[in-house]
């Protein structure tokens, strides 16, 4: 069963707009100038296929268009071209904080969130106090959101993620966020939940995590693949591409 594609991209692009003009004045201006394009590439062509139970890193600089490829697994975004087939349950942690309500309490946030994800109220009441040791927010469960740290807002997101008992566990960069104690905790969840035969994509700027956690990486540059395969060779192509 390991060798089961369960997420494969077919020769897909994604196209966004550049911001749109938010003010009546910059409107009426942009109606009497020609007409540019207002679009751009995030993707183009890309090809790739994971199978389950590995762990793949996917590395690139800033804006090259790793959070896209990332979005459109979790199916947050739809490709503009091409196809993305996806098998099984997904654990996103794809923005800090994202879906969480600020106004609302760590404790309201678990039952939003959990929902979302495809839980059902009695398994989030049989799961919230291993949600809550595990976030180590026990004094803070009842707060506002607004008020938490970027660790806090981590520590949350990973905890809910992981309960869900995913099949897919994506994580976009949050592990550079938090102390080295909570980080470590993570990457022993992650190790477990690979030795268990989950599928683990990561994207981080950190090549030690890629080198030592990932068994394949992905190099993406301006919307293409650029390199794919063991973890050393697309460091290497990476430490290249940026010198």
């Amino acid at each position: 069963m390991r060798n089961k594609v369960i997420i494969e991209f077919n020769n897909v692009s994604k196209k966004f707009k550049k911001g749109q003009k938010l003010y009546l004045k910059q409107a009426l201006l942009d109606f009497f100038k020609p007409n540019v394009t207002e679009e751009f590439w995030a993707l183009k062509n890309i090809d790739f296929k994971i199978s389950k139970g590995e762990s793949v890193g996917i590395i690139g600089v800033n804006g090259s268009g790793k959070s896209t490829i990332l979005k459109l697994i979790a199916g947050v975004l739809t490709p503009t071209r091409g196809e993305v087939e996806v098998i099984g349950r997904i654990g996103p942690l794809i923005e800090l904080g994202a879906g969480f309500h600020p106004e609302l309490s760590g404790r309201d946030n678990i039952y939003l969130n959990g929902t979302i994800l495809g839980l059902s109220k009695k398994e989030l009441e049989e799961k919230f106090e291993s949600i809550v040791d595990f976030a180590e927010l026990s004094d803070f469960i009842d707060t506002p959101v607004k008020h938490y740290s970027s660790g806090m807002y981590m520590r949350l997101g990973f905890s809910i993620a992981i309960h869900i008992n995913p099949e897919i566990l994506l994580i976009d960069e949050i592990l550079a966020v938090g102390d080295l104690g909570f980080q470590k905790k993570c990457i022993d969840k992650m190790n477990s939940f690979h030795s268990q035969g989950k599928t683990i994509i990561i994207i981080s700027h950190s090549m030690d995590i890629v080198s030592t956690f990932c068994e394949k990486a992905i190099l993406i540059d301006k919307g293409k693949i650029r390199e794919v395969g063991k973890p050393e060779k697309v460091i290497a192509a990476y430490n290249k591409l940026i010198t």
